[in-house]
């Protein structure tokens, strides 16, 4: 059975966004917050939102586990990182760093190569992520990439009226395919932005996925990830049966997700050659005034880079 699930993965994806189009998912406008690398005129200043505050917010979550009218108290702990770890790239090494960078990708057309900062986006959805950073970041040197595994997916981003081709590409791909390129060089992304999208791929095939998006990151690009942790209140929930391996579940409509730990992506992506910004445990606390029930939530979010030059004994 587990290995149905693995060669229907397609078919398990299409057949969701198919049902729910593009009304399943809310905006992620939150991503500004925890994400400053997305947002216009930040770019330039990766120290800022590293400072975490106990704070509450109203947040949209996923419908299906979560049910609608959360309202959630939100406490960021468990920090891995401290800001010594937050270094500002010195600045002659840095252009120096980024003309060179330019220079390898200038001699070859591909979309979105005249741009000067690149974002793609892993596991798209439907444009959940991609249209709030196009509503909010008018910098004319953006560009935005976005792939998925279904092709209905895309298909929605596409037709959707705020979709631009001249700011951004919208493509499928499977992050597990080791056999298709993604249609960027290597070194020439500034972000890749991965939200609840590494938990849906089998275990084994992980590191293998981000070993390959760590070749297209520019030296000191970024790579910035939110993904279920170990304890969250959905692994709880799943009844005996749909445990597929360890930590590794499989829901009622076929789509399957792993619940991380901190210790397992620091390994997944410092193997792949990336150095530690945060690597954090975000708990929530959710409370559905309707139903009068109170839900404990535990998602992971890491920020790693690629060095801005490669080490030599």
């Amino acid at each position: 059975m587990p290995v149905d699930y693995e060669i229907n993965a397609h078919k398990y994806w299409n057949d969701f966004y198919k049902i729910h189009e593009n009304g399943f998912f809310k905006d992620r406008h939150w991503l500004f917050t925890e994400f400053p690398e997305l947002a216009p005129s930040q770019n330039q200043n990766p120290l800022k939102g590293l400072f975490w505050e106990n704070k509450s917010e109203i947040l949209e979550s996923r419908s299906s586990e979560d049910g609608p009218g959360l309202i959630i108290e939100e406490q960021h702990k468990c920090s891995l990182n401290s800001l010594r770890h937050e270094t500002q790239m010195p600045p002659v090494e840095e252009n120096v760093t980024k003309k060179l960078s330019q220079l390898k990708i200038c001699a070859d057309e591909f979309p979105g190569s005249s741009a000067t900062y690149r974002i793609l986006e892993v596991g798209c959805g439907v444009g959940n992520t991609v249209f709030p950073i196009l509503q909010t970041n008018n910098d004319p040197g953006l560009f935005v990439y976005c792939c998925d595994f279904s092709s209905t997916a895309i298909e929605l981003v596409q037709t959707n009226p705020e979709y631009d081709p001249s700011r951004c590409f919208a493509f499928v791909h499977d992050l597990c395919d080791e056999d298709k390129s993604y249609p960027v060089p290597t070194d020439s992304l500034d972000i890749i932005v991965l939200i609840f999208v590494l938990s849906a791929v089998v275990p084994d095939k992980m590191q293998k996925a981000i070993n390959r998006l760590s070749k297209l990151l520019k030296p000191g690009g970024m790579m910035l990830l939110r993904d279920y942790g170990r304890y969250d209140m959905a692994q709880l929930r799943f009844k005996k049966g749909q445990c597929l391996s360890g930590n590794f579940y499989v829901r009622g409509d076929g789509t399957r997700v792993y619940f991380f730990t901190q210790d397992e992506l620091d390994t997944l992506f410092t193997t792949a050659g990336l150095e530690k910004v945060q690597n954090l445990v975000d708990r929530r606390l959710q409370v559905n005034r309707g139903k009068q029930l109170t839900m404990y939530r535990v998602w992971i979010q890491c920020k790693y880079r690629k060095p801005l030059l490669s080490n030599t004994s």
